[in-house]
């Protein structure tokens, strides 16, 4: 079964360049429904247990040191194949080898400072909306 929904996390890079409205713009013209969306700042330990997955890679440090150096905003994304559609409408990690038109490709500073995060699989986007959303906060065109 394709999933119905994904997380993305507009990064404090992101932020800070005021990419917010520009992002969540690409978002809705791609036909994503924003369920759950707030702004929120990571603590170190909130950063290293949502990324734990990454703990024994090389930049998971420095990963959560720019995921903890400024805010975030927090999305759960609605839309049939909502996974597999957005990581396409974000593009590939490494801006330089990102499609023109994503969003990696237009807002990205650089791989480590790549804008947004998005879910990998169905499973992860039901762990990572659930990391963020209780089930109250979200407004569901699915469930």
């Amino acid at each position: 079964m394709k999933g119905t929904k994904t997380l993305t996390i507009i990064k404090p890079g992101a932020i800070s360049n005021e990419y917010i409205g520009p992002i969540l713009a690409r978002v809705n013209s791609a036909g994503f429904h924003i369920a759950a969306m707030k702004l929120f700042k990571f603590t170190r330990t909130q950063a290293e247990n949502f990324y734990a997955i990454h703990r024994e890679r090389p930049f998971y440090a420095s990963l959560v040191e720019f995921m903890t150096s400024g805010p975030v905003v927090v999305a759960m994304l609605e839309k049939e194949n909502a996974v597999e559609d957005y990581r396409k409408l974000i593009g590939a990690t490494d801006p330089s080898k990102a499609e023109e038109g994503t969003i990696r490709k237009l807002y990205a500073e650089s791989i480590e400072r790549n804008a947004v995060h998005g879910s990998d699989s169905n499973e992860n986007a039901e762990i990572e909306c659930d990391f963020f959303f209780a089930k109250c906060e979200r407004f569901s065109n699915f469930e």
